[in-house]
């Protein structure tokens, strides 16, 4: 996979997407790094992105940053 490849869900709505986008996050290993409150505070981000977002790094074997 190239640098410029997301493997973030294709299910995010627009606005996370955008969010996570501003923010630098394009992969799901960048995600280990920050915590679900961190994401949340991220203007577009909600509780839906945020599930799917969890259950991707999940049935990678990863998840957040604890808070």
């Amino acid at each position: 996979m190239s640098q410029s490849e997301s493997d973030l869900p294709t299910g995010l709505a627009k606005p996370a997407q955008m969010a996570l986008a501003g923010a630098g996050y394009s992969h799901l290993e960048q995600l280990t790094r920050v915590s679900e409150k961190e994401l949340l505070a991220l203007h577009g981000m909600g509780p839906k992105a945020l599930r799917l977002l969890r259950e991707a790094l999940a049935e990678k074997g990863l998840s957040f940053a604890e808070a």
